[in-house]
């Protein structure tokens, strides 16, 4: 009798888990916004900009144009792999490097960098 129960119980189980998984299939059409696709294309460059999120660089010499242009020439010619940029602050121009996306990153980068412009450093640069 106890046997008995156990079957139909679990074949009642089984029959409801397989109607159950039945009624769930079916089709759903998703309505997309056209500007959906421009709007992720906009955050993905602007994210490689590094206007979005936090991003790490560093800076290898802060001063006069000249100096600092002669810095990123010799930087370009021997580090080609990360991005480098002049940058106007008032009143120095600052030679950066890289969009690094977290501290270790940077500090890899900055050690091979050291070997040849000793008094580089990492910062993460304020949001504009």
């Amino acid at each position: 009798m106890l046997r008995r129960t156990k079957l139909i119980i679990t074949s009642s189980l089984l029959l409801g888990f397989s109607a159950l998984g039945t009624a769930q299939e079916g089709t759903q059409n998703i309505v997309q916004d056209e500007r959906i696709p421009e709007l992720l294309a906009l955050k993905t460059q602007m994210t490689k900009d590094s206007r979005l999120g936090d991003r790490y660089r560093i800076q290898l010499y802060s001063g006069d144009n000249n100096q600092a242009s002669k810095i990123i020439k010799e930087y370009r010619a021997l580090y080609p792999d990360w991005p480098s940029t002049v940058v106007y602050e008032t009143p120095n121009y600052k030679v950066w490097v890289g969009n690094f996306r977290n501290s270790l990153e940077a500090d890899r980068a900055l050690l091979e960098i050291k070997k040849t412009f000793p008094a580089a450093f990492r910062f993460k640069p304020e949001k504009r």
